[in-house]
């Protein structure tokens, strides 16, 4: 019998597995022991032929044997992931939701809890972590997913109860990525080329992956190279809206009313280009010791480039110009005023263009030693993400002209229609327009993350079947720089001044064709080299940095030493074979963050140290009711630091309206002690009927707080900056279901089918400012569901899947701003294969299918928010195996 492999986590390395079974079958780890993956192509009555039918019996077989609770998704096979994203793929699981800007997946959510709460780990080691450059939205705990290429990647595991051995940083799901290693795969190459269109672009880009695998013949070496170019033309059609704001004309409506603030109808364009590298290098010279080599790297060029109007309702920053209510105009449904006349407001030509280059870099050494019944691994990671732009011409060049005029408009129809926004002028008129301050943004995120951890275990008889023990030490270093260049030596010079060469009308004539109402679906933009190579003199980029520039930028630095203990043990309760693990994890965090304080009018630099120390106490249970169920119980105590922006001593303040953002270096850590219990039905070897009910109390809930500041050459700002404050419990079920259904005649044998749902319920009751939140958290659906069906036969195989979730919170608003939501978003996507000799596969894959689009709203239907439609993607290639 061969023992099934554990999920890799953080490494601390397992001697023994008991199989399902019981505990009085345990196998000692001489040999490394196989992946789910590979018992299936070893046992010949779970083979399956079709690939999606055999990733699904691959990651079933993961959840069935590991030792805690766990969801997986596989890959098809070598080199193919069943999504082109991985984040993708990862939506399909349980419990799990993904955003998708432009129609990328990118981020991760898990159990309804933002993706700040997860912790993503590429072969058992932290990563440094990529950020938003591009309009300096910056994060720091959030892997972008974007940044690993799917195709490199064997499984990806998510953990939903860790144990005290897991490297700590979730209170979702630590996500846990598999890359290919060469003594696994063996001798093979496989190329995929593939070619990329985009519906709204019209625009078709090439796609190509190499990934070659070499194995020595007495299995002591193996070596795996992979290399990627991944192109993509992104086009999202927007309509935004900056919220709805309360009292803004008391003098006319009196007070507890809200009017829409800046709205921007805009056609968002990417360019966007990926390169990667994989190399895996392995060495086993006798069965006892095992020495692994990971190194990947990848460059990812967003080229952006977006065409708006912004339209400023209720905005008193340009001197000489207040809007003015018009008092007959009103149109009231309850405190919403859906439609009014507004005089004097400013329409905005604006154009934005940068290059956001993102580099990833990471380098890990695992070294694996067995000596009889002793297990000791020592793990090494380096890695370093860099998000920049390249040059001051690709820095967020912002390019601006403007006018004023009446504005009237009309919202009466909901969030789903483009509400009626009309004015007296031409915005297709060069003649209407004049300049506005010239901006250019640069930012340069560098984040290192080095990580080291040695473990020691040791099998054992009796009911201790093994104790292991380890520590790790992991330093993380954020560095953020941001510089801002207002330049005001055009302003209020008229357009047409500029010459014909600097502006243009926006080169699209179908804005959010299908969606009905009256906006504006042309108008004219400003030529970025136009304004760039005018406004923007030596002299103006040698200046030196301003306090704004100074106080934008931060320094966060952590070091953090664990450890920890672990007991896993087994015994007979009856019939039913029980086993678990009890653990205790320790962990001293030594956090600095540096930045710029102005102290009256004096830009002055200060580091604010804070220590935490965290006891992180673990448990699992698994009982073995009959050799087809499994009953599972958990505890845990776990944490998730603060987002890096959320702790650095900053403000980063808007150069369009009188707003800030700003970090506060005093915040706790979220800690949550959280509870878990599950059922498993493995009714056959392909299929399983799964549930489990979860409970999570959160302590120090960090949220919003929005004051009034005071800022040398702003004036008045509202910041909005974060505190701890309030509880919150989240608790909920989730169901997953999977089979393939082969006992049926034949040709129906090849259909199978895969779903989950997810229900996720929160108590909770903390403030926005003056403005309470009760049982809401940022990112949590109340409900979400998957739908997979499948069908593979012969060289045929065909699989649509559509993906669901509820509305949610997506920001808390303040005291005078209304919250704002996601409406309940979806997506169908398909594919479509077919083999056409034993290495040959024909491919076609289709996302978003139904055209669905994603709406906000602002705490009310009648309240307009954003309408993001980014059109359909297909993806067509051809696969070759040597």
């Amino acid at each position: 019998m061969v023992a099934l492999a554990q999920p890799a986590h953080a490494q601390a390395a397992t001697e023994t597995a008991p199989d399902q079974q019981g505990p009085d079958r345990l196998v000692a780890a001489e040999q490394p022991p196989a992946t789910p993956e590979q018992q299936l192509a070893a046992e010949e009555e779970i083979v399956v032929t079709a690939s999606y039918a055999r990733s699904l019996a691959a990651a079933t077989e993961t959840k069935r044997q590991a030792a805690y609770g766990v969801d997986s998704i596989a890959s098809t096979d070598i080199g193919k992931f069943p999504t082109q994203n991985v984040a993708e793929a990862l939506q399909l699981v349980s419990g799990v939701a993904i955003t998708r800007p432009r129609g990328e997946g990118l981020y991760v959510s898990v159990r309804g809890l933002g993706p700040q709460f997860q912790s993503t780990l590429i072969n058992g080691r932290t990563v440094a972590l990529n950020d938003l450059i591009e309009n300096g939205g910056a994060n720091g705990r959030q892997f972008r997913f974007e940044m690993l290429p799917a195709e490199f990647v064997s499984r990806i595991d998510v953990v939903k109860t860790p144990t005290a051995d897991m490297t700590e940083g979730a209170l979702g799901g630590n996500i846990e990525v598999l890359t290919f290693r060469p003594l696994d795969v063996g001798n093979r190459t496989t190329v995929n080329l593939r070619g990329t269109y985009t519906t709204l672009t019209e625009k078709v880009k090439p796609n190509a992956t190499i990934l070659s695998s070499y194995k020595s013949d007495d299995e002591t070496f193996g070596i795996l190279a992979a290399a990627q170019y991944w192109g993509k033309e992104v086009r999202n059609d927007r309509f935004m809206n900056f919220g709805w704001n309360l009292d803004k004309f008391a003098s006319v409506l009196g007070t507890g009313f809200y009017t829409p603030t800046r709205t921007r109808p805009t056609i968002e364009t990417e360019d966007r280009k990926r390169i990667s590298g994989l190399l895996s290098a392995q060495w086993r010279p006798s069965e006892e010791l095992e020495t692994t080599i990971d190194i990947m790297a990848t460059r990812l060029d967003v080229a952006y480039d977006e065409f708006g109007i912004d339209i400023y309702p209720d905005d008193t920053s340009v001197a000489g110009h207040r809007p003015v209510l018009v008092p007959g105009s009103v149109k009231l449904d309850g405190n919403t005023v859906v439609g009014a006349t507004i005089n004097d407001v400013r329409f905005m030509a604006s154009r934005e263009y940068s290059l956001n280059r993102h580099d990833l870099l990471t380098v890990g050494l695992k070294q694996l030693w067995t000596p009889d019944r002793w297990t000791v691994t020592a793990n090494f990671n380096y890695s370093y993400a860099h998000s920049f732009h390249p040059s001051y011409a690709e820095g967020t060049v912002r390019s601006r002209a403007m006018f004023f005029a009446p504005l009237t408009y009309d919202a009466s129809g909901g969030y789903k229609v483009l509400p009626t926004i009309t004015t007296t002028k031409d915005l297709t008129d060069p003649a209407n327009y004049i300049i506005y301050p010239f901006n250019i943004a640069p930012k340069n995120s560098k984040d290192w993350d080095a990580y080291g951890r040695l473990d020691v275990a040791r099998a054992l008889d009796g009911f201790l079947t093994k104790v292991a023990a380890g520590g790790e030490y992991h330093w993380r270093k954020r560095d953020y720089r941001r510089r801002d260049f207002n330049v005001n030596s055009a302003n209020n010079q008229p357009l047409t001044g500029f010459g014909p060469g600097a502006y243009e009308t926006i080169p699209y004539d179908d804005f959010l064709d299908g969606v009905s109402g009256n906006t504006p679906r042309n108008w004219l933009v400003p030529i970025t080299a136009a304004f760039y190579d005018r406004l923007f003199t030596d002299a103006v980029a040698s200046a030196p940095r301003t306090p704004g520039d100074l106080r934008a930028s931060y320094i966060v630095e952590e070091k953090i030493a664990a450890g920890y203990v672990r007991a896993d043990w087994a015994f007979p309760l009856g019939s039913v074979d029980v086993t678990g693990n009890l653990g205790l994890r320790y962990v001293h965090t030594d956090q600095v963050a540096s930045g710029t304080l102005t102290i009256g009018t004096a830009p002055t630099p200060a580091s604010f140290p804070k220590t935490f120390n965290n006891w992180l106490p673990s448990f699992n249970l698994r009982a073995a009711l009959t050799p087809d169920l499994i009953a599972r119980l958990a505890a845990s105590r776990v944490l998730t630091r603060p987002n890096v922006t959320q702790s650095a001593p900053q403000i980063s303040v808007s150069t369009d309206a009188p707003t800030a953002s700003g970090g506060n270096p005093d915040l706790e850590p979220f800690l949550a002690t959280q509870f878990d219990a599950s059922l498993e039905w493995y009714f056959n070897r392909k299929g399983s009927l799964t549930g489990a009910i979860f409970y999570k109390a959160m302590d120090d809930y960090i949220t919003a707080q929005n004051i009034n500041i005071d800022i040398p050459g702003r004036g008045t700002v509202l910041l909005s900056t974060q505190v701890n404050g309030g509880n919150a419990k989240v608790y909920g079920f989730e169901a997953a279901y999977n089979q393939v259904f082969d006992f049926l005649p034949a040709p129906l044998d090849g259909l199978g089918m895969q779903a989950s749902y997810t229900h996720t319920s929160v108590k909770a009751d903390y403030t926005a400012g003056a403005r309470p939140i009760v049982d809401q958290l940022i990112g949590l659906s109340k409900n979400s569901f998957n739908l997979v069906g499948f069908y593979e036969k012969g060289p045929f195989a065909a699989r649509l899947s559509y993906v669901w979730r509820d509305k949610y919170l997506a920001g808390t608003g303040s005291t005078t701003q209304a919250p704002t939501y996601v409406a309940p978003v979806s997506s169908l996507d398909g594919n479509l294969s077919f083999r056409v000799t034993p290495s040959i596969l024909l491919s076609l894959e289709a996302i978003n299918i139904a055209g669905s689009k994603v709406y906000t709203y602002n705490d009310d239907d009648l309240r307009f928010g954003e309408i993001n439609y980014y059109g359909r993607t297909l993806l067509f290639g051809v696969r070759a195996e040597f």
